[in-house]
């Protein structure tokens, strides 16, 4: 997903050196804190000078994604020194290990509710959402979250695991469907640097096979029965836009073997050599010509399809699919 609009560095490093002033306050001896408030100052120089966010190297753009996550950085990935480049990779690899550790269990079985997912990041981390949550009232309702944060890299798995956590929270709240993404947005806006945003479908499936969704500005979710394919669009706009708004749910009843299938544009918008896109339609002619099978076999079927389809192209984003059936009563 593309980042719309420019992150306000300067106001996020003034920030900073606010805190580091106050830090010192404490500890006016502390010649680490006096360092860091150079190098905040030297930051803010160079945004006044227009030179900031380019490679001390080659003058080059530094990468976004980075600077969200470290403001102060000087080179580009290209330019960094040995003991940087190694460091970035320890940090990388613990980051998609603490990933994937948040990852909800796979063919989960739960009220009625046979659920899998795949999650393909494009490099080492994701800004893909994926989640499978129980509810814990009587019911044994199943909450289903699939989204994607805008940008790529390690800025944007930290959004995602910060809307994550809020998400996760509120589900425990008791919330209606509506009630809990509307909190979201407040909360993801709120702690959000600024032109970032997520897109994000939340569903709710109970045991007499009722289902509430809400798409937050998300690729539609196809509702898969009998060979016949609904499309269901967007309710309200992605998180984190503006700080309040609607989030209207839309309700659909699913019989035993009825299907979702849900996704991220890694897959819609995949393309292949001839710089062709997948395109949401091939995938609901896939799965109304497959609506019989269960939900990891249906995955698998996407994923083959796309496979054929780029032929080898590569892979420009990351992927997430997830596909939930109601069983077959025993």
């Amino acid at each position: 997903m593309a980042i719309s609009g420019q992150p306000d560095f300067q106001a996020e490093l003034r920030d900073r050196r606010a805190r580091i002033e106050t830090a010192l306050e404490s500890a006016p001896e502390a010649a680490h804190l006096r360092q860091l408030l150079e190098e905040v100052d030297a930051a803010l120089v160079r945004i006044d000078g227009g030179s900031y966010g380019k490679c001390e190297s080659c003058h080059d753009a530094i990468e976004e994604d980075r600077l969200m996550v470290d403001p102060l950085i000087r080179t580009c990935l290209d330019h960094l020194n040995t003991a940087e480049r190694r460091a970035l990779e320890r940090d990388l690899d613990l980051a998609a290990r603490v990933q994937n550790g948040l990852l909800p269990k796979q063919d989960l079985r739960l009220g009625g509710w046979e659920a899998a997912y795949h999650y393909e990041p494009a490099s080492q981390v994701s800004g893909d959402y994926c989640d499978l949550v129980a509810s814990d009232g009587d019911g044994g309702d199943l909450f289903f979250l699939i989204g994607d944060v805008s940008g790529k890299g390690v800025a944007a798995s930290m959004l995602m695991t910060g809307l994550r956590a809020i998400v996760r929270t509120l589900v425990g709240t008791g919330l209606p469907v509506s009630g809990l993404m509307e909190r979201a947005n407040r909360l993801f806006c709120e702690s959000l640097p600024s032109a970032h945003f997520a897109t994000l479908v939340c569903g709710r499936a109970d045991r007499s096979g009722r289902v509430e969704i809400c798409n937050a500005g998300h690729p539609p979710p196809l509702l898969v029965r009998r060979g016949r394919v609904l499309a269901i669009e967007a309710t309200g706009l992605p998180l984190g836009l503006f700080c309040s708004g609607g989030y209207p749910v839309a309700t659909h009843h699913l019989e035993p073997d009825d299907a979702l299938l849900l996704y991220t544009d890694g897959l819609s918008e995949a393309r292949n050599r001839a710089q062709a896109e997948y395109g949401a339609e091939r995938l609901a002619r896939l799965a109304a010509e497959r609506h019989a099978l269960a939900p990891k076999a249906l995955l698998h079927a996407c994923l083959d399809d796309l496979a054929a389809f780029r032929a080898g192209s590569p892979k420009g984003d990351d992927l997430t699919l997830m596909a939930i059936r109601r069983a077959r009563r025993e």
